[in-house]
């Protein structure tokens, strides 16, 4: 995950916005005319998420760069009907572990270098718990268990992630095991302090203090993104 420039990251909200707005009504219409009218607006999404694409590059940020028309086709590709056919946003799943000594475990991702707790998608078949304490393992090869949900964020309102996602984050403590990276997922892994944060470190003031508060075992309410008035017209967070 990497920050997202201010009005690229409008410009990611309003395409995936527009064009799941229009694979939705793609999904339930039986009628040609309306048909049209929702392929027209994935042509102005791809369009948009195209400009986008061009911001990101000038800004050194990486990006995918597939061009209007590919996005297009790619988006109706994953039209379906009915209600399996009803666009929401992934849902990935982070983790909050501390040590006795309040420390946070944290991940140097192998794709694009910056450090940030374990997370992943949601796997189908398990819990959101079950994902995270799956997640850790897998990723550090510390063993844990669930203490408590801390965070529900928004990605695309973040500006973290050009993927429309919402990341449920839990707090876990350590068990057992011993620190080893993944292999492909992974290019570090370690424990750090508050004051010694590795760098680059991803999204740090969305979440660092919150997470640091968990591990200290402060009283501390869920961590969400607060409704924005009026909810769509508001740019930033």
């Amino acid at each position: 995950m990497g920050d997202v420039p201010a009005p690229a990251r409008d410009l990611v909200r309003w395409g995936e916005t527009l064009a799941a707005i229009a694979k939705t009504g793609l999904a339930f219409t039986k009628n040609l005319y309306e048909q049209e009218r929702y392929e027209e607006i994935l042509k102005v999404a791809g369009d948009i998420r195209a400009a986008a694409a061009s911001a990101l590059a000038r800004d050194g940020q990486p990006v995918a760069t597939n061009e209007a028309d590919d996005l297009v086709l790619e988006w109706m590709g994953d039209v379906r009907q009915g209600v399996a056919g009803y666009v929401t946003p992934k849902v990935a799943i982070g983790a909050i572990v501390g040590n006795d000594q309040g420390q946070i475990l944290l991940v140097q991702r192998a794709d694009s270098g910056a450090w940030l707790y374990p997370t992943g998608w949601a796997d189908v078949g398990y819990s959101a718990a079950e994902v995270a304490v799956k997640e850790v393992l897998e990723e550090t090869g510390i063993d844990v268990e669930p203490v408590r949900l801390v965070m529900v964020l928004d990605g695309l309102r973040l500006g973290f992630t050009q993927v429309p996602l919402y990341s449920l984050v839990f707090h876990l403590r350590p068990v057992g095991g011993a620190l080893k990276a993944h292999p492909l997922e992974c290019a570090d892994v370690g424990w750090f302090g508050e004051d010694s944060l590795p760098s680059p470190l991803a999204n740090a003031g969305v979440w660092t203090e919150h997470a640091f508060a968990a591990i200290r075992g402060d009283s501390i309410e869920v961590l969400f993104d607060w409704p924005r008035g009026p909810i769509w017209r508001r740019g930033g967070p």
